[in-house]
């Protein structure tokens, strides 16, 4: 099936390092962040997931749960996790999946739905496309996908920003232009009349077109 933004995120039972999750169960009414990775022991997911770990107190003050997956078995997440708190100096912190049946991964659509074989038996180039990244609301609803190529680190600071973004304009109606970053000023969105605007945001805003309104943001209780 077709994941796309908007979509109710599949729900599904996985067995990871932190032991058995129902994924929507996991996510409670918390946002989250599903990241997959082609196989482990590869060295550009080695940096990011020791770069994610990192993150990871960032991610708790906004409220949202990280979770990994890859196609390899629990006991080489547990390995590969030694590796990555050697060479990248920060513990992996949250829990990842061991999708060794690619059933996850399948429902995602991030690899063919025909694609088989034993997890330890594939190589990371079978798995290229288990390289995506989701966003998910407490609605358990897709807010972000993005899907890098194998030779590419991700940009988690990206995902962080985006995520202020998807939070703020869940609380109020303006959109983030473009590079915006956290405490810039924001856009009401077209779809609220000069008139409403007006009662949400009595400061008044900035206009150079009448389609663009820029208010000062404003700030999540």
């Amino acid at each position: 099936m077709t994941v796309r933004i908007g979509d109710l995120a599949p729900d599904f039972d996985a067995v990871t390092t932190d032991g058995p999750i129902r994924f929507h169960d996991w996510i409670g009414d918390s946002w989250a962040i599903l990241f997959s990775h082609p196989k482990d022991f590869t060295p550009v997911c080695t940096t990011e997931l020791g770069y994610m770990a990192r993150l990871k107190s960032q991610f708790d003050k906004r409220q949202t749960k990280v979770i990994g997956l890859s196609i390899d078995s629990v006991e080489d997440h547990h390995a590969w996790q030694k590796d990555i708190e050697e060479t990248q100096g920060s513990a992996v912190n949250f829990p990842m999946i061991a999708d060794t049946d690619m059933r996850v991964a399948k429902l995602y659509d991030m690899i063919h739905p025909n694609a088989s074989g034993e997890a330890d038996e594939r190589s990371a180039a079978d798995n290229a496309t288990i390289r995506s990244v989701f966003l998910i609301g407490p609605d358990k609803r897709v807010k972000l996908s993005m899907t890098y190529p194998m030779s590419t680190g991700r940009n988690f600071d990206e995902v962080l920003r985006v995520l202020d973004s998807c939070q703020l304009t869940a609380d109020f109606k303006v959109a983030t232009p473009v590079n915006w970053r956290n405490g810039e000023d924001v856009i009401i969105v077209p779809a609220v009349s000069d008139d409403e605007a007006r009662k949400r945001f009595p400061d008044g805003w900035s206009a150079p077109k009448p389609y663009m309104r820029y208010i000062h943001q404003p700030h999540r209780h």
